[in-house]
């Protein structure tokens, strides 16, 4: 019957997953107040490049800094740094940013907190000069939407997502085109160690980086360039990821849309719980971030497979559902719509432990059925990958299949040397193959599918969103004496992936500002559609 809700194949009750989404909100709402009522300075940094300021000094140090610094230092973080810095034009400071920034650093500028008609004269020309940046944005959606009408674009889901990480941009390209060629879809330059601890984005094109390629507004320019030739040549769009996460989130996910990037990991508690990052600098980020990728038309992952390499893959299992809600009502509160929520999850349940492959097709269906419009990101195992090459090419095998039996959107290619070595060309085209096989052999299978209603597999699916549904309300109804947010007090405690992050420490936090009553920010007025 026509507009029939469909059925459950696992039997999961609608009040039940009503509920779950009820007291997503109801966690998630307070952290969403708390972001509204502080700034960062990787906040009004991005301003600053949405605005057109970039490059850096003789040191390297990015000039949104240096001019962010002294703003702070002069009148405070709590104002935004829009009003002093347009302000300071206006009275004739600088000729453009460029110059107010070295100007600033040099010690000539005083910044001040204009009022009344200079407040006015200040705030209209910041919102003119950010509203160039993001209309910039807006241009760099449409010539997307157009390259993908003009050359194609992937010819069906899962799309195939594969890593390139040779710390060389130079290298970085060759590969990423070879890999497009051998049939990815999405190509995913990994950043380089320990990029998200650091404070400023590095300027210009990289050759230097660890384990992974800095994320820089040139090298994302370079390799976006390069898919593009790829994309005319193969007939089909090639989309690109990287990372808006760590402490200048905000800034690379404005330089990501910009460049036209396609889709950024861009997780809410990540960088909380792996890379110490204090708890309320990480949210008033994301949701910034967000705002951006909303407008942008990025598609975002979310990284809940990580909580499954420090805690038990099934005793954890519901810890990944309640993060996929939050992730869920964190991004749509931002603007994103259901297409550009790839929610995390992954393949790392121990495989000697029996009814392994049993138990992680149905955390995949459950994930599959509670987000039905978005495209789900499924990660392949790593955390039980043991060198074994023979065992690792099996195993992927397995994860290739549940993502056919479940229709995940974006599967990331599982490397049978995981473990072991940085993957060879040679070694990422043999695992191009084995998805090959399995989506030709058997891509088709959910369509034949359909699980006992009472047996093995829909029973764990409603016993995890269950056990989510149970701690989402545990969380609601914990508080503190301090008042803050109880999703806050569960991060502290170790809920997720078995951190624990109190919301008074991290890496940081002496970058976060209450806003005053006089707080301007025209990105954040112009996201959220006041202009």
């Amino acid at each position: 019957m026509a507009g029939r809700k469909p059925v459950s194949q696992l039997g999961l009750d609608r009040a039940d997953v009503r509920r779950a989404r009820t007291l997503a909100r109801q966690v998630g709402k307070p952290i969403v107040d708390l972001a509204q009522r502080h700034t960062t300075v990787s906040v009004e940094r991005a301003t600053l490049r949405l605005a057109g300021l970039g490059g850096s000094d003789p040191d390297g140090t990015p000039w949104v800094n240096r001019l962010a610094d002294v703003v702070r230092a002069d009148v405070g973080l709590e104002h935004g740094v829009s009003l002093p810095v347009w302000d300071a034009l206006v009275r004739g400071e600088g000729d453009d940013l460029l110059t107010l920034a070295q100007k600033a650093a040099a010690g000539s500028v005083t910044f001040r907190v204009p009022e009344g008609k200079d407040a006015k004269r200040a705030s209209a020309a910041a919102c003119k000069a950010v509203g160039a940046g993001i209309k910039q944005i807006d241009r760099q959606r449409v010539a997307r939407e157009r390259m993908i009408a003009k050359v194609g674009d992937a010819p069906s889901k899962p799309w195939i997502y594969l890593i390139v990480a040779t710390g060389d941009i130079h290298e970085d390209i060759p590969q990423a085109q070879a890999a497009a060629r051998e049939g990815a879809d999405v190509i995913a330059v990994i950043r380089s160690t320990g990029q998200s601890l650091l404070d400023f984005v590095p300027e210009g094109a990289t050759r230097e980086g660890f384990a992974g390629t800095y994320a820089t507004q040139e090298n994302f320019r370079l390799m976006r360039a390069a898919l593009d030739e790829t994309s005319k040549e193969l007939g089909r769009y090639v989309r690109l990821t990287n990372y808006a996460s760590g402490l200048c989130m905000p800034e690379i996910a404005a330089l990501a849309g910009l460049e036209r990037l396609d889709m950024m990991l861009n997780d809410s508690m990540y960088g909380i719980l792996f890379r110490d990052i204090n708890p309320i600098r990480t949210f008033v980020d994301q949701r910034f971030s967000r705002q951006v990728h909303a407008r942008a038309g990025i598609i975002i992952n979310t990284g809940e497979d990580n909580y499954l390499t420090t805690a038990d893959a099934i005793e954890a299992a519901h810890t990944v559902t309640t993060s996929q809600l939050l992730n869920e009502y964190f991004a749509k509160e931002a603007g994103l719509e259901d297409w550009q929520l790839g929610l995390g999850h992954a393949f790392e349940i121990d495989p000697e432990v029996p009814d392994s492959f049993r138990l992680e097709l149905a955390h995949a269906m459950l994930a599959r059925e509670l987000f039905p419009d978005a495209p789900l990101k499924w990660m392949p195992p790593t955390r039980h990958m043991t060198g074994d090459i023979f065992k690792g090419y099996l195993l992927d095998g397995f994860f290739n299949l549940v993502g056919a039996m479940t229709g995940q959107g974006i599967l990331l290619v599982g490397m049978m040397t995981e473990a072991v070595v940085t993957p060879w060309i040679s070694d990422r085209d043999l695992a191009l193959q084995n998805v090959r096989y399995v989506m030709n052999a058997a891509g088709n299978l959910r369509e034949d599918f359909h699980p006992s209603p009472d047996g093995f597999i829909a029973t764990r699916a409603r016993e995890v969103l269950g056990e989510a549904i149970g701690l989402l309300q545990e969380i609601k109804d914990d508080s503190d004496a301090a008042g803050d947010p109880p999703l806050l007090a569960a991060i502290a405690d170790g809920t997720f992936g078995l951190m624990k992050r109190p919301a008074d420490k991290g890496k940081g936090l002496d970058g976060v500002a209450r806003k005053a009553a006089d707080y301007y920010n025209p990105a954040i007025e112009i996201l959220e559609g006041d202009q």
